[in-house]
């Protein structure tokens, strides 16, 4: 069993890389302690045996007990960062607190009444995926229920009100775009910001277009990148990689990133209409080795097509019983 790294930064600020499956294969979780002992935990890491047995190890090895585990935070609903919660709020008995946009996106996709793990596929039929993919992808969303199990009761973080964790207010940051309600925390003394998967160092976060969730999911996540690059941020604590210095130019990184691959896409489009996954194939050729990677290129895909759409430089049209994206005559 892979064992959890501890790091600690300041003085009531730990980093806890929890481990979990490839390609990222560690998620950090962040635990912060207060005056009298108690502790908030951010993102636990997906519900596994290994995850719960590293975080049973975490414990011991900081000498506490689920007894002082009072709060555990979420920046968003994905598996990574959500899934343990529910199992740790039934060892201590603690609170779970995300934004509420992010908890009806988790009872979208995880919650009992879920038709995703059916219309996902269907939807990127419809896009030109063959049937082939599309049955892989449907077997590859069932295996994040158990990640998920058991769900949490939740509280509700309101971006109005300074929220407190290790004896520090922070300011909740909603964006969205990599996943809907994204909670980011702002502590202004210290110039930090724990940023989930808002901004990542190294990695450029997942943009996906999923049916029945944001419309625009691409334009959410540039609005939000400008949004946090207003803060002064002296040292970012991502979900995935090192806490990092240099937010801001990371920021602007990622939105000249953006910009890139639309007019990629939109270069595709110069020869005649094409299916959102032959765009998919074209952009990330020989970067896909897994169906986990599929669906993140295809959804990511479809979500700059359609921001293309917004900006009138593509048309979507009907095509049989699928779509075909063309570009401006």
């Amino acid at each position: 069993m892979r064992k959890a790294v501890i790091t600690t930064w300041e003085r009531d600020i730990l980093q806890i890389s929890v481990p979990m499956d490839p390609p990222l294969r560690q998620v950090n979780s962040y635990l912060l302690t207060d005056a009298d002992g108690g502790v908030t935990i951010i993102d636990p890491g997906p519900h596994s045996q290994e995850t719960e047995m590293a975080w049973q190890g975490i414990l011991r090895e900081l000498s506490l007990s689920w007894s002082k585990v009072r709060n555990v935070v979420v920046t968003h609903h994905h598996p990574d960062h959500y899934g343990l919660a529910g199992r740790m709020q039934s060892l201590s008995g603690c609170k779970v607190w995300m934004s509420k946009r992010a908890h009806t996106e988790a009872l979208f996709m995880w919650g009992e009444t879920s038709q995703m793990n059916d219309v996902l596929p269907l939807f990127f039929s419809k896009h030109g995926m063959p049937n082939s993919i599309t049955d892989t992808i449907r077997e590859h969303l069932e295996r994040f229920e158990p990640q998920v199990t058991p769900q949490p009761e939740v509280s509700y973080i309101s971006p109005a009100e300074p929220f407190e964790m290790g004896n520090r207010l922070w300011r909740p940051v909603v964006t969205g775009g990599h996943a809907p309600g994204h909670l980011s925390f702002y502590n202004s003394e210290s110039g930090y910001m724990i940023c989930g998967d808002a901004v990542l160092p190294q990695i450029s976060p997942n943009v996906s277009l999923l049916p029945g969730s944001d419309p625009q999911p691409l334009q959410t996540f540039l609005t939000g990148l400008r949004d946090l690059g207003s803060y002064q941020v002296s040292m970012a604590f991502p979900g995935h990689r090192e806490p990092f210095t240099g937010f801001t130019k990371r920021i602007h990184s990622l939105l000249d990133h953006h910009e890139e691959r639309l007019e990629a896409a939109e270069a595709l489009l110069s020869n005649g209409p094409l299916s959102g996954f032959a765009i998919c194939e074209d952009l990330f050729r020989g970067r896909i080795s897994s169906t986990h990677q599929m669906r993140f290129a295809m959804s990511e895909t479809l979500a700059h097509m359609i921001e293309l759409v917004r900006r009138e430089r593509a048309i979507i049209i009907e095509s049989g019983s699928g779509w075909l994206f063309t570009g401006m005559e």
